[in-house]
């Protein structure tokens, strides 16, 4: 793929069991097209098409920086939610709210603590409208789109409206040539790594459920993506 450099995932600041690099020895997956690094001149020109699209983008060397820039944009006592993501888990942001280490109001942890599954249902539901939401990215079309697919859709239902800020991370390896392409790159490669772990942690098979393609953001400064100059994520 013109553009496009191989690329050896470098080591991350929180490795995670389901991590993609310890997932995909075990799979016959095509990590030389779903998994690259793309040259410097081809993320540059994806960030100037993400930006034309009303999408704030932030880059950051690694996983820490991104986790030090994601503290500065959260303001003390928000609402802050996020879906489940391995890229979250790998720089360090689901260990930051588990430890309750931090000034934010943790929706998660409200809902998770609920024991009525039908009061757990309806909070979960209104997770999708707190003041900072927070998910990983299983696609970046050079195009500029934006797009992830969940099972159940809990992970994606902030993306279109709900969530009063956005702020989405991802490893430059997401990016690839085209819209056709992230949907194709989520259904070979993102899918069936999401499906191993979704077997090993909950106990079934994963589905393509619901998908959102974040094409243009007319609110200034609702969205924000975090660009890490590394692999992460699947």
């Amino acid at each position: 793929i013109g553009g496009l450099i191989s690329y050896e995932a470098k080591e991350m600041e929180h490795p995670d069991k389901y991590s993609a690099v310890n997932l995909l020895p075990d799979l016959n997956l095509d990590t030389e097209k779903w998994n690259r690094i793309p040259e410097e001149q081809a993320i540059v020109s994806t960030v100037k098409a993400i930006e034309g699209r009303g999408i704030e983008v932030i880059r950051s060397q690694d996983g820490s920086q991104a986790l030090a820039r994601i503290k500065e944009l959260i303001p003390p006592g928000s609402e802050v939610m996020n879906g489940s993501s391995t890229t979250l888990i790998e720089i360090g942001f689901q260990d930051l709210m588990d430890s309750g280490k931090h000034e934010w109001k943790n929706l998660k942890q409200v809902v998770t603590s609920e024991n009525d599954a039908h009061k757990r249902a309806n909070l979960r539901r209104k997770t999708v409208t707190s003041d900072y939401f927070l998910s990983g990215v299983n696609a970046i079309a050079m195009t500029g789109e934006l797009v992830a697919c969940d099972a159940s859709g809990s992970r994606v239902g902030a993306w279109p409206y709900g969530a009063g800020r956005l702020l989405l991370v991802a490893g430059v390896n997401k990016i690839v040539p085209t819209l056709e392409d992230a949907l194709r790159r989520i259904k070979e490669f993102t899918f069936p790594l999401e499906d191993v772990r979704s077997h090993n942690v909950y106990g079934v098979a994963s589905t393509i459920g619901k998908c959102v393609i974040l094409a243009n953001e007319s609110q200034p400064g609702r969205v924000t993506l975090l660009l890490i100059d590394g692999s992460y994520g699947y």
